[in-house]
């Protein structure tokens, strides 16, 4: 089978899970891996991936997918406060509102990413301003949450989510 995997990673989380996803698909001809734009015309399944960008993929993500007609695709990405299934759920309905009519979205994956620490750091200077505030004290538990994520764990259920994807 002929794959593409393409995906935007600002941080290096969504590159770890796609790097996962290439490794499930040993045996298969990978035809692109890399950020958007790729040259995608002669894959049978796309897997595209993205960090979570404002409640949905990014724009550069975006764009790409917009390309596509006539693909299996299969989306991922990585999400600073994935802390509930709930949310990757509503995450894979934006991702999937993305993808044009004429293509078939066979799966999703989304699994929690660390963040940059000056993210941390700006909650912590918005709580000194407003010590009180419950919603930057469960913004900064979320990105202390998240710290050691993508984890292995994370990792293989990327891999199994490719595997499947792969069978649909």
């Amino acid at each position: 089978m002929k794959i593409a995997i393409v995906f935007d990673s600002q941080t290096g989380n969504t590159a770890q899970v796609a790097r996962a996803i290439q490794a499930a698909c040993e045996g298969q001809e990978i035809i692109s891996f890399g950020p958007p734009p790729q040259n995608v015309d002669q894959a049978e399944l796309v897997f595209a991936g993205s960090w979570t960008d404002k409640g949905s993929c990014t724009p550069a993500m975006q764009e790409f997918l917009h390309t596509l007609y006539g693909k299996r695709v299969a989306l991922f990405g990585t999400a600073g406060f994935g802390i509930s299934q709930l949310y990757f759920a509503s995450l894979a309905d934006r991702f999937k509102g993305e993808v044009p009519k004429g293509n078939q979205v066979v799966s999703t994956f989304f699994c929690t990413g660390k963040m940059p620490q000056a993210v941390r750091d700006r909650y912590e200077a918005q709580l000194k301003a407003d010590p009180e505030n419950a919603k930057l004290k469960s913004m900064i538990q979320a990105y202390d949450l998240a710290l050691t994520h993508p984890d292995q764990s994370d990792l293989e259920q990327a891999a199994d989510f490719a595997r499947e994807a792969m069978q649909v």
